[in-house]
């Protein structure tokens, strides 16, 4: 599946589409450059989901959490920073992965080895006309 964004403005529908399309889906792993907007992608779930919390990059507590309208959970992970996949353990992946609970990953490259086998994989790409395309697989 591919979602084109030309402007910000379309960050929401595209987040919408990724949910509805992969419903029943918990885990999703966020792949691309720096600055393809990964970050502001998961901001635009987390309002899709209904959270009011500021949404910011995890990049040096590599995991901030949100709440739903419903009160529940959403874990935003960034490995940037992950030197050594036991750090990752160190931190509980496994109870977060284990939840049912919205995970979004920043840099999943990184931790490539432990996610789980129904890890939605979504690429953020820069097009030469600094729009985005979002590609993902059901």
């Amino acid at each position: 599946m591919i979602i084109k964004i030309k402007k910000p403005e379309e960050l929401k529908e595209a987040a919408e589409r990724l949910l509805k399309e992969t419903e029943g889906r918990r885990i999703y792993a966020l792949f691309g450059a720096m600055g393809a907007g990964k970050t502001t992608f998961v901001k635009a779930i987390c309002e899709v989901l209904g959270s009011t919390d500021t949404v910011v990059s995890p990049t040096f507590t590599i995991v901030n959490e949100y709440t739903t309208k419903e009160k529940d959970p959403v874990y935003h992970f960034d490995f940037y920073r992950i030197n050594k996949i036991t750090e990752v353990y160190d931190i509980g992946i496994d109870e977060y992965f284990d939840s049912g609970n919205f995970c979004f990953m920043e840099w999943p490259e990184l931790v490539e080895e432990i996610l789980p086998p129904e890890t939605v994989r979504v690429n953020i790409n820069i097009m030469p006309d600094d729009s985005r395309e979002i590609t993902f697989e059901t």
